[in-house]
């Protein structure tokens, strides 16, 4: 070694004795270990100062004490196998005494939990879980679509692209989709009102069947379905991804892609955009004429989140340009009764992106602020306030100057206030209690020159919740009460005709504000106010770490909405009109539910029983023909029966090794109308799915899959069908609108590969919907009546993980 360098070595060795010499070493730094809930000691966590090479572990009572600690501000990590790691900086100039908190009790609940059970929301209620790698198959689809790999979910569609879900039977307003913790307010009531939500904005979706999820409302009566976006804060992050699909079917176009953002802090932004175009789609003979979509959406959130506290603002926005099937809106009886009786569409034209009349454009936008506050021995305190703007335009085949003018223009702006408590200082006992309070406005634009479908209203509600959580031993009962009061205050215009047609003149003369408008109608000011009360009440019981049963009962009661109490007008995209009732009483359901569930290295089962009883069930009913000057269209009536429906679901794997697995899904509902003796319209039939895949994980984590399915027709179905007079004949003609169509088989074929380069995944995947190009119709399509269901679908899709 030269002498330069030997000289510049003992300098370094000399200042930094003297730096050592010069440090007071002789501190000591002691303290306890809590767990941040009930202030319970935790032993066996490690105390760590790396930057003087000092470490110790708590004792059985939590304490913990290093001695020899330098002068100075040092950076002391405190981690533990069932915590999340803490960092702390102190500033040691003399001895310290210090408690620090760890959050130890979310993991101890967790251990009571089969594996399956993790991540939901509830314990004790029938919940399935869809995880990011099963959304990312449904990209370019539906939230709709996406629910329907969940047994005893399907779907109520307006074509391939209005897809609503339906849980145990029940849709529309009787399920509820809470979005990033905002219950989606989008006038949900229309069968062919399908969510707002982009899909590829969730990372996770559970759904709760039944009313068993109080503090997200209490008129659940189907369920709730809880879509959760990216919410993982992983300090000093940076990562996104992209998925890029193309289908041959309407030259089906989508993109997505999203990034987080997370700094030390940890303050964190991220944002989500999404594109989506297809033109008309193919049924597997013919082409299904203006079914096209353009959609776009987006999402950006921000906020600062550490265990203890943090807040979130988050916006997103969706807009949706949806074609209806030309062929579902004829001129006249003739028309209909031929259209319906017809197996091929009266309109099959050529390829093409065009969307026309009729079609729909929805906007929806979401903005929310939220803040919380965790408390030491006590428990969580949240604040939110979320605001929601829909505008729904629905266009008809609208002759001369209002030919491009919307036949329905709704705006529903709704405002939200919300707080919840969570008392979880125990490890045994959590407690919740929450309040909502909400103002809603809906406005319907007289621009359309047609006589408006629902009427301007305000509405007021407000609920408050308590539900308990409890562990004995083997057993997790949860057990809750919820209170909502439902206001609403409507202007309304009545024909005379549709006035006295219904017997309104005695019952509801109080509420005539003017009985002699021009134009021979009525101008009304309806009052509704209901008071509801739901409650749960469910358990778990461990057999073993394998076997597991949940019983759970919930009691649900759901105020009429406004289409079902002032429906009076033709529903265009529906293509039928829609008449209301204002004697409609609430809903009151009493839903038993009763599931087994096994989970084995190789074998997992899960079997699932519900009978739910609902008195004065809701429903539309078909009962004749109005004939305007826009054409003749089915006219469909609110009633109110009592009802019962009864159901199984199963879901089955099997693992054969490492690399072969087969899975099946059943579905079972039986529906009827207790009032008239009769089955209930419009409940799925019997279905079950079932597949085997083959994946090899050393080969790019290889995977092929083929899926059957089958739909069984639907043999218990009300006979709605009714007569008209067709006067190119003179004769009366019975229009077949209740007979369901036949059973059908589809298979599927999926295949993909994965890559990674660097920090970098790829993933190709190859997804082929009915194989076999089966020409088959859906009973839950309402436009099986003009036109077959899709036809083969071939999608390539590229997803990057970045």
């Amino acid at each position: 070694m030269k002498s330069k360098n030997i000289v510049q070595l003992l300098l370094f060795l000399l200042c930094s004795i003297a730096s050592t010499k010069g440090q007071n070493c002789t501190h000591i730094f002691s303290g306890k270990i809590e767990d941040f809930h009930d202030k319970s000691p935790i032993v066996g966590a490690t105390i760590l100062i790396n930057s003087q090479n000092k470490f110790t572990t708590s004792d059985v009572e939590g304490k913990f004490i290093i001695e020899n600690i330098c002068s100075g501000k040092v950076s002391i990590e405190i981690s533990h196998v069932a915590c999340e790691t803490k960092i702390i900086e102190v500033d040691v100039t003399k001895n310290m005494y210090k408690i620090i908190d760890l959050e130890h009790h979310v993991e101890e609940l967790n251990e009571v939990s089969v594996k399956a059970n993790l991540n939901k929301k509830t314990q004790t209620a029938q919940e399935t879980l869809l995880k990011t790698d099963i959304i990312e198959k449904y990209t370019s689809a539906s939230l709709g679509d996406a629910l329907k790999d969940i047994s005893g979910v399907s779907s109520l569609n307006t074509g391939n692209t209005i897809v609503k879900p339906v849980i145990n039977g029940m849709h529309s307003s009787r399920v509820l989709i809470s979005f990033n913790n905002v219950r989606l307010h989008d006038q949900e009531w229309g069968i062919e009102h399908a969510p707002n939500i982009d899909i590829n904005a969730a990372t996770s979706i559970s759904v709760i069947k039944g009313a068993n999820a109080l503090q997200y409302g209490g008129d659940a009566i189907g369920g709730v379905v809880i879509i959760n976006p990216d919410r993982s804060i992983k300090s000093d992050t940076l990562y996104g991804k992209t998925i890029i699909s193309q289908q041959d079917n309407g030259n089906l176009f989508s993109a997505t892609s999203s990034l987080h953002a997370v700094f030390k802090s940890p303050w964190y932004i991220d944002g989500q955009a999404s594109y989506k175009r297809a033109g008309d789609f193919n049924a597997a003979n013919y082409n299904l004429t203006n079914t096209g979509i353009n959609s776009r959406s987006f999402t950006i959130g921000t906020g600062f989140k550490r265990f203890d506290k943090g807040f979130e603002l988050f916006y997103s926005n969706l807009y949706n340009e949806l074609g209806i099937l030309s062929a579902s809106h004829i001129g006249n009886v003739v028309d209909l009764v031929n259209a319906i009786n017809s197996d091929i569409p009266f309109i099959a034209e050529d390829f093409s992106y065009d969307i026309n009349n009729p079609k729909q454009k929805v906007t929806h936008q979401l903005f929310k602020a939220n803040a919380f506050q965790r408390y030491k021995g006590f428990g969580k305190v949240t604040l939110q306030y979320d605001y929601q703007n829909n505008r729904r335009l629905e266009f008809d085949k609208r002759r001369g100057e209002n030919k491009n003018l919307q036949a329905v223009d709704l705006a529903l702006k709704t405002h939200t206030l919300k707080g919840d408590v969570i008392l979880d200082a125990k490890t045994t006992n959590t407690y919740k209690f929450g309040f909502s309070a909400g103002y809603q406005n809906n406005f319907s634009d007289p621009v359309t020159k047609v006589r408006r479908l629902i009427p301007d209203y305000d509405r007021v509600t407000f609920g408050a919740y308590a539900v308990g959580n409890f562990k004995f031993n083997d057993f997790i009962i949860e057990a809750g009460l919820r209170y909502d009061m439902d206001y609403t205050n409507a202007k309304k215009f009545y024909l005379k005709s549709r006035w006295d047609a219904q017997g309104y003149a005695e019952d509801f003369s109080d509420i005539v504000i003017d009985d002699d408008v021009s134009g021979s109608q009525i101008l009304t000011n309806p009052i509704f106010t209901f008071h509801n009360i739901s409650a749960s009440v469910g358990t778990t019981y461990m057999l073993n770490t394998n076997n597991s049963f949940i019983v759970n009962y919930g009691l649900a009661n759901r105020a009429p909405n406004a289409a079902e109490l002032f429906s009076d007008g033709l529903h265009h995209s529906a293509a039928r009109f829609e008449i209301g009732d204002l004697r409609l009483n609430p809903e009151t359901a009493n839903r038993v539910g009763i599931s087994y569930l096994l989970e084995k290295s190789k074998f997992d089962a899960a079997i699932e029983v519900f009978y739910n009883y609902v008195s004065d069930y809701i429903y539309l009913e078909p009962s004749g023909i109005e004939t305007t000057i826009r054409g003749s269209f089915p006219v469909w009536k609110y009633k109110q029966i009592n009802a019962q429906l009864f159901g199984i679901d199963t879901n089955l794997t099997y693992a054969f090794n490492g690399n072969i697995s087969f899975g099946n899904k059943m579905a079972y509902i039986n529906g009827r109308d207790l009032s008239e003796k009769r089955a209930l319209i419009d409940v799925p039939p019997f279905k079950t799915v079932s597949n085997i895949k083959y994946a090899k994980e050393n080969w790019n984590n290889f995977y092929v899959a083929i899926e059957h399915e089958y739909n069984a027709r639907q043999n218990n179905y009300p006979d709605n069908n009714f007569d008209t007079f067709i006067p190119t004949t003179g004769e009366y003609e019975t229009v077949d609108i209740s007979t369901p169509p036949g059973a059908y088989h589809l298979l599927h074929f999926n295949t993909g590969v994965q890559f990674s380069l660097s920090e970098t995944s790829l993933a190709l995947n190859l997804f082929i919907r009915n194989l076999s190009n089966t020409a088959y119709r859906n009973y839950m399509n309402q436009q099986r009546f003009y036109a077959d269901d899709l036809g083969r679908s071939i999608q390539i899709q590229l997803k990057i993980n970045y």
